[in-house]
């Protein structure tokens, strides 16, 4: 599989259940070009585990 130019995978997990301490976890998988945006990534996603819309942060 080739790359296509700055593109790469990050997975986004939801901070308000992490700091809540309930189990399972949100997560979504999206791409960002690394040229463009070369810190964390955050996102408002839904988390269907608390039924609304919460901030996501990339991780690694």
């Amino acid at each position: 599989m080739a790359k296509k130019g700055n593109r790469v995978q990050v997975i986004l997990e939801c901070t308000e259940q992490k700091e809540s301490g309930m189990p399972g976890m949100s997560r979504y998988i999206t791409t960002k070009n690394k040229k463009n945006t070369p810190d964390r990534m955050e996102r408002k996603k839904y988390n269907p585990i608390l039924k609304r819309v919460t901030l996501h942060r990339e991780i690694k």
